[in-house]
């Protein structure tokens, strides 16, 4: 994402624990600083994109935090898929130091990420969407506002409900048509023209060898992990608690993500649900009658 706005003539500076990630960037010709504060000293629109919500209060609210330093008048525009409550508070605390803080989380994938064609829900005044676009739209190919503040994030929560459970619909499915017999690049251009076709059968299906380029064909390296799924689906959880709503499929996709941690699945791909059904039926045991 950050090489995709360096393509299009924005100067970056970059900060990130991670020392690969910063190399990444650094040799395409970003420059470094040493802490959130430090950008924030050095520009006026700025774009995280954290693990999780307490990772975006330490980022922003932390000595060395984004607010420590930041302009008046600023953009801050938070990628990260958190707690809607907390992408309220960060903007109230923004607000303060008269800068502007938007939630805009991201949906499409590593390689969208990549080439520059993941979808942005973005929450926010709409009085500051049009420079918040002009911004995103360098590094996505759809940037749509949802409403004020805390409603990218709404919205991102129920597109990854969503994907947990029809990747894991998709890998009961791909798993139980092997077992049937049928060729999985089969099943799945079958699928794929049928009515059960979905992002997680034709664009990321989680069979190895299916598709070229997915984690899946590649030992489920890279891509999303499953704990970072996993922490979606509690934010999902969470929000169908405080507003009442039914989520039993979500619920149950959430046991099955977190007995997957539990299981050494953490740092693989989410799409190793696959893999994951067919470990366990390994260990089961079925009486006939």
């Amino acid at each position: 994402m950050a090489k995709n706005l360096m393509k299009k003539g924005y100067p970056v500076v970059v900060c990130d624990v991670v020392d690969s990630s910063v190399k990444d960037v650094t040799d395409a010709g970003a420059s470094v600083a040493s802490s959130p504060a430090e950008v924030a000293s050095q520009t006026d629109r700025l774009i995280t994109m954290l693990p999780s919500s307490p990772n975006v209060i330490d980022v922003y609210t932390g000595p060395n935090g984004i607010l420590s330093t930041v302009k008046s008048g600023s953009l801050l525009i938070d990628s990260s898929t958190i707690d809607p409550s907390i992408s309220k508070d960060m903007a109230k605390l923004a607000e303060k130091k008269g800068a502007i803080f938007m939630d805009a989380p991201v949906s499409g994938g590593v390689l969208a990420a990549r080439d520059g064609l993941i979808t942005f829900m973005v929450g926010g005044p709409e009085s500051e969407f049009e420079a918040a676009k002009e911004i995103l739209s360098t590094m996505g190919k759809n940037v749509v506002h949802c409403g004020p503040v805390g409603t990218g994030e709404a919205a991102k929560v129920c597109n990854n409900l969503l994907l947990a459970i029809s990747m894991i619909g998709t890998s009961e499915a791909m798993n139980l048509g092997i077992r049937l017999g049928l060729d999985p690049k089969l099943l799945t251009k079958i699928l794929a023209m049928s009515t059960g076709r979905c992002w997680s059968v034709d664009t990321y299906n989680p069979v190895p060898g299916v598709l070229e380029g997915v984690p899946s064909s590649n030992s489920y390296k890279g891509g999303f992990g499953t704990a970072l799924m996993t922490k979606d689906l509690g934010l999902a959880q969470n929000a169908a608690t405080s507003t009442k709503s039914p989520t039993p499929l979500g619920s149950l996709a959430h046991q099955i993500y977190r007995l997957m941690c539990h299981k050494g699945y953490s740092d693989k791909d989410f799409s190793s649900a696959f893999q994951f059904l067919q470990e366990e039926d390994k260990k089961m045991m079925f009486v006939r009658y």
